[in-house]
């Protein structure tokens, strides 16, 4: 159930019978056809017990449910809008930038501590992540927002790629590593903001996308 592209701030797809989408609530702008939309409680595929430990910490984000036969178009807030196809690998994304994606992808969440310990929940803080982490695996198609448009940034092995956090939108691939790097010694970060001090390095094989602003959604 892939995405096209209405502009840069909108997406439409088409809804088919037998075939369901998931969405953040208030993200349907306009739709055609018979169309049904309900509140999803269960997150997805992941159910509710991938959603428990998000629910906790306060850091859930509401979807609702999108079946039927028609077309839908997406947007929300006026960010611009990125589509990412999946062909089996895992997105690593949080949860308020995902605008829409397919039923077919399964859906989990990742404790920020699982990657680095400590150190990856300070990343997940720096990033504004927080302390968990929403994953989409399987094939299929995830629109995803950012402010100020997204651009793609292949990781490979030979070449790690380094990323301001406040910029890091999301990542693919099942075998990157990433791990949060002070970008300047310790005297040279006192009196600064965590900004360009705290850079998010990227290894192994898979994409990074990242926004072409600093802002926060």
């Amino acid at each position: 159930m892939p995405f096209t592209s209405v502009n840069s701030k909108m997406v439409r797809a088409q809804v088919t019978p037998g075939q369901r989408m998931f969405s953040q609530r208030g993200a349907m702008l306009a739709y055609t056809g018979d169309v049904n939309f309900t509140p999803n409680m269960q997150g997805g595929q992941g159910g509710i017990a991938s959603m428990i430990g998000r629910r906790v910490a306060g850091e859930a984000t509401p979807l609702m449910t999108v079946e039927g036969s028609g077309t839908v178009m997406f947007g929300h807030g006026g960010h611009h809008v990125h589509v990412i196809d999946l062909n089996g690998e895992t997105l690593y994304v949080e949860a308020d930038r995902l605008l829409a994606f397919d039923g077919s992808l399964q859906q989990g969440t990742m404790f920020m501590g699982s990657q680095g310990g400590v150190m990856g929940m300070v990343r997940g803080q720096v990033t504004g992540q927080g302390l968990f982490t929403t994953t989409l695996k399987g094939k299929g198609s995830v629109a995803v927002m950012a402010h100020g448009g997204v651009f793609e940034l292949p990781i490979t092995p030979q070449r790690p790629v380094h990323v301001d956090p406040q910029a890091y939108v999301a990542h693919r691939g099942d075998d990157v590593r990433n791990k949060l790097s002070t970008a300047l010694g310790w005297r040279d970060m006192v009196g600064r903001g965590s900004g360009e001090a705290f850079q998010l390095e990227l290894s192994g094989n898979g994409t990074v996308y990242v926004q072409a602003s600093e802002e926060k959604l």
